[in-house]
């Protein structure tokens, strides 16, 4: 009985052993963004292009001998699900973490990891996400207090309107952005003859556009999502509103020209870079195009460059404080499939910049 009792002892010890073994050869990373909902195809982008960068990660070896490993979670871009979301998180014992996506999701969720000490890169904009002094949350993307003003300077330099709307989802991101332009252009003497909120998930938004017709707009600024954004282009163009329209980053995406079909067509958004374009990114490129994946969205190569930053630091500081991580991102220069990216205190881009892109029906964007 004795050596029975032995011998299972040592069997267990030995899986034990085993099993640490293994979790220490493993690296946890968490994808937090919208897999369901409204605006899941930014998800796929997000999701598709973390997972890409972790396979080629893998495939040169891994960082200090771990092998990484993706660990999926949906937020459905909702601030009550983006909790809960963070929450798994901690209990999963995952303390790196690419997200969340929807700067809503974003805000409540980095209050979580601030609190457990999980490190999170996100592609989020609204420029509050950082302004509460939090030390575990960084961005792969510039802020709405950037992009705001830039599509401002185009609206002043090169549309010059005469009577503009400012249109808005009524939320953090939406609104935000929105203001900011507004607010531009109220600087410059613009005529803003309007500025009105419309609730999401809304599908007649004929009451805003005969509005709009009433105060004879000849140019709209929308903040919000593209769902929307493709209805209300839709309808403008056979409610016989003849405006041009522009939108953020979030709009940029091939299902607007599916909703709103021509009425698409010169739609100036704000982009990131083509960072697919760049030679040094072939390889992502390549395995993207193997599995039939888009590598063209913005939000693919935010996430790209949010796992290599991880893996960069962690390579010289080691993954097991988070905090250490943090700390070194903070300040330093990282070469990624971005370019050289560089973080101030806070945890935001130093001299990230949007383009101004003319956007086809066809789904795509033209640089201007």
């Amino acid at each position: 009985m004795t050596l029975i009792k032995k011998s299972f002892s040592a069997l267990a010890l030995s899986m034990a052993i085993s099993v640490s073994a293994h979790a220490a050869d493993v690296l946890k990373i968490g994808i937090a963004g919208p897999q369901t909902g409204t605006v899941s195809q930014y998800g796929d982008m997000q999701f598709q292009g973390t997972k890409a960068a972790i396979e080629l990660i893998n495939k040169a070896g891994g960082v200090n001998g771990m092998m990484l490993e993706a660990i999926e979670y949906d937020d459905a871009c909702d601030p009550k699900q983006a909790v809960a979301v963070a929450n798994k998180v901690v209990n999963d014992g995952v303390q790196y973490v690419v997200g969340h996506l929807c700067s809503s999701s974003t805000q409540p969720a980095s209050d979580v990891y601030e609190e457990e000490g999980v490190l999170a890169i996100t592609c989020s904009t609204n420029p509050s996400i950082t302004e509460r002094g939090h030390q575990m949350i960084f961005r792969t993307i510039g802020l709405d207090s950037d992009q705001g003003p830039t599509a401002a300077k185009h609206i002043i330099e090169n549309v010059k309107p005469q009577r503009v709307a400012i249109i808005h989802d009524k939320q953090q991101y939406g609104e935000g952005i929105a203001m900011s332009v507004h607010d531009e252009l109220k600087k410059a003497g613009v005529d803003v003859v309007m500025t009105e909120g419309i609730t999401v998930g809304d599908k007649d938004f004929s009451s805003v556009i005969t509005k709009m017709k009433k105060e004879g707009v000849d140019f709209v600024y929308y903040g919000g999502y593209h769902p929307e954004l493709g209805l209300i282009l839709r309808q403008s163009k056979q409610n016989g509103l003849n405006a041009k329209f522009m939108g953020p980053e979030a709009v940029g995406n091939k299902e607007i020209s599916k909703i709103a079909g021509e009425a698409s067509n010169g739609l100036l958004v704000t982009l990131p870079a083509r960072y697919d374009l760049l030679a040094k990114n072939k390889d992502i490129v390549a395995l993207m195009d193997s599995k039939k994946q888009d590598s063209t969205g913005p939000f693919v190569w935010t996430s790209v460059a949010a796992v290599q930053v991880m893996a960069d630091v962690i390579s010289r500081v080691g993954a097991d404080d988070p905090t250490k991580v943090a700390d070194a991102i903070r300040g330093a220069t990282i070469d990624t499939a971005m370019g050289p990216l560089t973080w101030d205190d806070k945890g935001d881009l130093i001299g990230f910049e949007f383009g101004i892109y003319s956007w086809n029906a066809d789904g795509t964007g033209t640089q201007m």
